[in-house]
Parts: structure tokens; C-alpha cells; sequence
């Protein structure tokens, strides 16, 4: 198919690869929204407003931002927009972009789909024939052969190593979730929540009764932040949208939280985990300093917002106790009324209005909100060292530019397996293999860890796993060593 003059009414273009040196070039239209970002180097950036500039394989040009087209799977937006003042390049005329985002191949020599999709974009997307339908309508030519289309720095046996224990995960049938399961999960869930309710009921709302229940919501509601996760990765219906409801339910009606608020922040961290300026879940706002290279520059900046040397012991006071009753319920309310989110908006008051009228009776008004935020304190302690235990401990630095599965490796790492383990965090014991297969259901994750460490040791990759215990105590670990780097470059750098 030859080349086709770009629509007047688009304002960027980027390319899908097939066999034969040529690429089909697509074309974004307005009206824009926010929010997908992907850049030069082939990986997607989840984000708002921000614009990383990155130099690309081609030349040094900067990375372009690109301007938003929705994004079905996700629920977010796909930008395609060129940044302004960015040079633009592209045989396609002025304002013009050919930016080698991502590739997916067309139809093989035996009429089967051979999809050679860029990691990230498969990782998220668990239906790309759904997907195909809405990028048809933005064809609009094919790509010169002399435009280039691969970041050729990247390792391409790991990428083609990757692409193959996938397609044998497939074949093994691990994306295939076990319904059961995940009903079954659910159900306990229910029976915490009866169970605190009776508690109350039968012994009344004395001080016993009332720790016993607070602990017990509190276990459901971690429970419940571990199942919504699932719901959230598209990992339990084959169906997009069936998980995109159940997750409203599950976060909403459970949890008191935003769909749309989780799915935002999440995939931005898992597109990017560990990477200053692209995964919010390491924006610590100058409260902490993490990984090598920050508390160096802030030490030769003399930056002193709080003193950092002593964030492993303050973390106790303001890490753990503070982030879901404080600092996330915040950002969630924020976030449902800025945006006018009325839907998630509706999903949240009902999880509030159960809640009173099912404690307002024994404990009046007051009572009962300081009882919800006693709960939030206690979930608060069990959510960040969960999650903190497979990242804080990693590397935290800018964009190195890996393949995916290296730039996952860095920055995630294992803990051993256990009955306890799986149940405590939610399978995100597995957390090297749930950033790999987002989409994986977490009760087959165990499944394909072995094919994950094998491919770890062919390439020389460390494939890190740890008891419990010692992830707790590397978090603390971690941001001592952070709290002294930045110590010794105050001092003296």
C-alpha cells in the first residue's frame, strides 16, 4: 500500500511494523485527552502533563510527546502529540512524525496473525484483536524503509528469548484464569466483613471488640486491595469489559477508592517501575531520598527538606501510618472531584454510606469515622511493606534504556513462596513475574517462575529472591544506605 497524504485533522503519526522491511503508519486525531505516553524508545509512559526528553537511537533527537488517543484496553490515552520546539522528523512534511514506537506484525505467509507487538504494549493489552479495531481507522500509509524503526542498542536476543517463554506461557495456558478462585477469594472477603459486623453485634463495642474488629476490616480490606488489583490488570475475564466492571465494584463498593484514580498511578508504575519523574510510586516529595543517585544530587544541591540521614527511623512514623489515611484518601477525593469522575464518585459514597450505617448504631457519627480511620491506619502498615519490599530495595534511578525484561528485573524481586506468603501478599511474592505478565492471573504465577529464572540465568540476569523477613528488613536496609549517601554528599561534595 503506497504512502497517504496524513489527515489534516491528526497531529501525529507513528508506525506498526510487518514482515518485509515496512512499516504501516498510523495517525492520532483529535480531540486529545490525556493520557499514554510513548516515546523513541519504544516503551509507554503513564502520566499526565509530564515530558521526559530522551535521545533516541537515530540521531540524538529529543523523544517526542505525543498527543491522546483512548486506549480501549486500558482505560487511559494514547498520546500523539509532538512536544513543542521539538525538531520533527519524517518523510511526511512539515509537523509530520514517524517516531518508532512500537511494532505489530501483519498477517504471515500462513494467514496467522504473527504478532511481534513491543513488549510493553503486549504486556498490557489481553486482547489485541480488540485493540486492532480501533487502531484500523488511523492507517495511513507505510513507512520508508530507510526511516528507522528498532532502538538497535537494546540486547536482541533477551527481547527474542522474552517473546518466546511468552508465547510458551500461552501455550501453557497460563493466561487462562481459574474463575473459582477468584470467587472463592471474594467470599472470604464477605465472610471478614460478616464476621467484624458480628463481633460488635454479640459482644458490643467495648475496647476488645472494637481493636478485634478494627484488625479483622482491616485484613479485608488489604484482601480486597489484592483482589481489586486483579480485576484492575485485566487478569480474571477474558472480556476487558467485564473486568473494568467488576474492578468499579471491587475498588469502588469494597474499598471506597477510584477506579480510574488506580489505573492512572498503577500502569504508570508498572510501565516504568523505579524510574524518577515516570513512576509516581517513587515521588516521594522530598520526604525521602531513594536508591544512589538521588540523595546524591540532593546532597550536592544541599538540599535539606528533613534530615535524610534519619529517614530509615522516621519512616516509622510517617511511611507506613500515613499513606492510605492520609495522603492516598486525599488524592482519591481530589482526584474523583477535579476530573468530575462522577461514576467512581458514586461507587465510593456507597462503600461510605454501608459502612456508617452498618457502625454509626454502635459507635454515633464521630465514633464511627474515627473507627474507619483506625482501619485505614492499620491497612496503611500492611499495603506499604508489602509493596515496598519488592521495589524500594531495587534500583531507583533515571531511564536507563533496557529491554523490558531486563528494566523489570532491576527493579522488582521475589519473595519465597508460602501458603502464608501468597495469602499475606496478595501472589505479590511473585512480583518479577506479575511485571513481566501483567495480565497473568496471580494464582499461575508460580507456574512460570521457573521459565523466568532459566531465561535470567542464560542471559547473566540476577533473578532476586528473599524470605519474608528479610525483604521487611532490606526496606529499612535500603533507605539507611539512601539516608548516608546523601549525608556524605551534603558534607562534602
Amino acid at each position: 500500500m503506497g504512502p497517504r497524504a496524513p489527515n489534516k485533522t491528526s497531529s501525529a503519526e507513528w508506525s506498526l511494523g510487518r514482515p518485509g522491511g515496512k512499516e504501516r503508519v498510523y495517525c492520532a486525531r483529535p480531540p486529545p485527552r490525556i493520557l499514554v505516553l510513548w516515546d523513541s524508545w519504544a516503551n509507554v509512559l503513564w502520566g499526565s502533563d509530564f515530558g521526559a526528553r530522551e535521545a533516541d537511537s537515530s540521531g540524538g533527537e529529543p523523544c517526542r510527546i505525543y498527543r491522546a488517543h483512548w486506549d480501549p484496553c486500558v482505560r487511559s490515552f494514547l498520546r500523539v502529540q509532538p512536544e513543542p520546539g521539538t525538531p520533527q522528523r519524517g518523510r511526511r512534511g512539515p509537523g509530520a512524525l514517524t517516531p518508532p514506537a512500537w511494532k505489530m506484525a501483519a498477517p504471515g505467509p500462513r494467514g496467522e496473525e504473527r504478532e511481534r507487538s513491543q513488549d510493553v504494549f503486549l504486556a498490557f493489552h489481553r486482547n489485541l484483536d480488540f485493540v486492532r479495531k480501533f487502531m484500523k481507522p488511523l492507517l495511513i500509509g507505510e513507512l520508508a524503509p530507510e526511516e528507522p524503526s528498532q532502538d538497535h542498542s537494546k540486547n536482541s536476543q533477551i527481547t527474542e528469548d522474552f517473546r518466546a517463554l511468552r508465547k510458551t506461557a500461552e501455550d501453557m495456558n497460563l493466561f487462562k484464569s481459574n474463575h473459582l478462585f477468584f470467587l472463592l477469594y471474594l467470599a472470604h472477603i464477605i465472610v471478614m466483613e460478616s464476621i467484624a459486623w458480628f463481633t460488635i453485634f454479640y459482644f458490643g463495642n467495648g475496647w476488645i471488640a472494637t481493636v478485634i474488629t478494627a484488625f479483622i476490616l482491616a485484613t479485608s480490606q488489604a484482601q480486597a486491595g489484592w483482589l481489586q488489583h486483579d480485576y484492575g490488570h485485566l487478569s480474571v475475564y477474558k472480556k476487558s469489559t467485564w473486568n473494568h466492571i467488576a474492578h468499579k465494584f471491587m475498588i469502588g463498593h469494597l474499598k471506597g477508592a477510584s477506579a480510574n484514580w488506580w489505573n492512572h498511578r498503577h500502569f504508570q508504575h508498572h510501565a516504568k517501575p523505579n524510574i524518577f519523574h515516570k513512576d509516581p510510586d517513587v515521588n516521594m516529595l522530598h520526604v525521602f531520598v531513594l536508591g544512589k543517585w538521588q540523595p546524591i544530587e540532593y546532597g550536592k544541591k544541599k538540599l535539606k527538606y528533613l534530615p535524610y540521614n534519619h529517614q530509615h527511623e522516621y519512616f516509622f512514623l510517617i511511611g507506613p501510618p500515613l499513606l492510605i489515611p492520609l495522603y492516598f484518601q486525599y488524592q482519591i477525593i481530589m482526584s474523583m472531584i477535579v476530573h468530575r469522575d462522577w461514576v467512581d464518585l458514586a461507587w465510593a459514597i456507597s462503600y461510605y454510606a454501608r459502612f456508617f450505617i452498618t457502625y454509626i448504631p454502635f459507635y454515633g457519627v464521630l465514633g464511627a469515622i474515627i473507627f474507619l480511620n483506625f482501619i485505614r491506619f492499620l491497612e496503611s502498615h500492611w499495603f506499604v511493606w508489602v509493596t515496598q519490599m519488592n521495589h524500594i530495595v531495587m534500583e531507583i534511578d533515571q531511564e536507563p534504556y533496557r529491554d523490558w525484561f531486563s528494566s523489570q528485573l532491576v527493579a522488582t524481586c521475589n519473595v519465597e513462596q508460602s501458603f502464608f506468603n501468597d495469602w499475606f501478599s496478595g501472589h505479590l511474592n511473585f512480583q518479577i513475574e506479575h511485571h513481566l505478565f501483567p495480565t497473568m492471573p496471580r494464582h499461575n504465577l508460580h507456574k512460570v517462575a521457573p521459565l523466568v529464572r532459566s531465561l535470567c540465568a542464560k542471559h547473566g540476569i540476577e533473578y532476586q529472591q528473599k524470605p519474608l523477613l528479610q525483604a521487611l528488613q532490606d526496606i529499612i536496609r535500603s533507605l539507611r544506605q539512601s539516608g548516608q549517601l546523601w549525608l556524605d554528599a551534603y558534607l562534602h561534595k
